[in-house]
């Protein structure tokens, strides 16, 4: 089976539907089709061992009743835990016309990545395939690899072949990265809400689920929330659920985030995102442990263990006026910071020799290791994109490398150091704005090191104006 999910950016994203309804694929697809690069669509789930086997998908749309079991969702039960079982790395999301609160949850604690109540909202239902895409490749990012070890790729293949080294399938051996799992040792046992602070692509939600797979609510229901993929209008509605009629299109109850990660753990991702005027109202759901759903006036209990992440430096946020100090303060009991991969030494070749034997057996490449000019390149690169961007940037090697060992010239960085120097109307090859911009940020960042503040002042603008361009191109 392929299990290629590299894609860069959610318009890339590979997306199956399974629902023996004609009429609710046809809607789906072409709702979804602007959204994403591939939908596949399937009327009987038997279908779904042999297209698993011939594609790899970053999600899957999974009807929860079949005509053989209309309402109870017994099916759509069974059918998860066959994919599961088939690739455990999959993300679902359970789609159903008979929702409750109850399935919600059941479906969470089965492994569902989301669940969605026919008939949808398109903005909620965008939301939650987008999210999953990004769930799915967080997963991909670092997966731990059983049948690789971490000895040099160009020497012959030990007698038994180990695990790569690290932690809760997280990838490392360098002291920054042994402290952070010093970090989460100490922490999961407990119920203090944790702050995940690291840049973009450093693995926050994997230490996340790393926190939940070590606690006492591990049994229960990991939920996961990408805040920065919520507009405003949809935030109240997927976090605290809303009742039917509460707004147009708004046809049945459904349970937001909160009640479905009731007795487990709830992650909510770019925590920085939040605008001024909802993070209130998050801090008074997490104040009084209990929500209303959007339309309601009875408040229901919630019992939930808190993991916020964010790549934003929330502290200044917070001496400028942009973050809620008694939001900060609620949220980080603890506080986790993940190291930038150019800080993690000898991690970054451990990464990409086990990336480089994924993608060599995924493309039958000969390729066997890198040279001692290419290893020199991978230390001395900023990573910017940090494990996200060696990824990518390792995959993309095996497949234009003709020899057996990959050369400096196959690692063609998204921001190389000699770029980094100051556009000249000389130099410039390009006069699109859209080109020009996506340049400077890349440079910026990579003359900086990946800080933010730094390449925001460097640029003339702000954190956040900054934050929006490093979203839009992907970086």
């Amino acid at each position: 089976m392929s299990s290629d999910r590299s894609s860069p950016s959610a318009s890339d994203g590979r997306v199956l539907i399974v629902d023996d309804n004609r009429d609710v694929l046809t809607a789906l697809r072409l709702l979804l089709k602007e959204h994403v690069e591939t939908v596949h669509t399937a009327t009987e789930p038997s279908s779904i061992p042999s297209l698993l086997d011939e594609n790899a998908y970053d999600a899957i749309l999974l009807d929860m009743n079949f005509q053989q079991d209309a309402s109870s969702g017994r099916e759509g039960f069974e059918w998860l835990d066959k994919i599961q079982h088939i690739d455990p790395q999959a993300v679902v999301v359970m789609i159903t016309a008979y929702g409750d609160v109850d399935k919600a949850v059941r479906a969470m604690k089965a492994g569902a990545a989301d669940f969605i109540v026919k008939p949808w909202t398109d903005p909620e239902l965008v939301a939650s395939v987008q999210a999953a895409i990004k769930l799915a490749r967080t997963r991909a990012a670092v997966e731990p690899d059983p049948d690789t070890d971490e000895t040099d790729c160009s020497a012959a293949p030990p007698a038994a072949p180990a695990d790569p080294p690290g932690f809760e399938g997280i990838i490392g051996e360098s002291e920054p990265m042994q402290s952070v799992f010093d970090l989460i040792r100490k922490v999961a046992g407990t119920d203090a809400n944790v702050l995940i602070q690291g840049e973009n692509g450093t693995g926050k939600e994997m230490v996340a689920q790393a926190v939940h797979r070590r606690s006492n609510r591990s049994g229960e229901s990991f939920v996961a929330a990408d805040l920065g993929a919520l507009s405003p209008s949809i935030f109240e509605s997927e976090l605290f659920g809303h009742v039917e009629g509460a707004f147009t299109g708004a046809e049945k109850d459904r349970a937001g985030r909160f009640e479905a990660a009731d007795g487990g753990t709830l992650f909510l991702d770019e925590i920085g995102n939040i605008p001024m005027e909802l993070q209130k109202k998050l801090l008074t759901v997490l104040q009084r442990r209990e929500v209303t759903r959007v339309g309601d006036v009875e408040a229901r209990p919630v019992d939930i263990r808190l993991v916020c992440a964010t790549n934003q430096p929330l502290y200044d946020a917070m001496n400028e006026g942009d973050f809620r100090q008694d939001l900060l303060f609620r949220i980080n009991t603890v506080e986790i910071d993940l190291p930038p991969l150019r800080d993690r030494g000898d991690d970054i070749f451990r990464l990409a020799r086990h990336f480089l034997r994924t993608y060599a057996e995924k493309y039958d490449s000969p390729t066997e290791g890198f040279t001692e000019e290419a290893k020199a390149a991978l230390k001395q690169y900023h990573w910017p994109g940090n494990v996200r961007e060696l990824k990518h940037t390792v995959e993309r090697a095996v497949i234009l490398s003709e020899t057996s060992g990959i050369g400096p010239d196959d690692l063609r960085f998204s921001a190389p150091a000699a770029e980094v120097s100051s556009a000249t109307d000389d130099n410039l090859d390009t006069l699109n704005l859209n080109d020009l911009e996506q340049t400077a940020v890349r440079q910026a960042l990579s003359k900086h090191g990946g800080n933010v503040s730094r390449a925001a002042d460097e640029l003339g603008i702000s954190r956040r104006a900054l934050y929006r361009r490093i979203e839009k191109y992907g970086l």
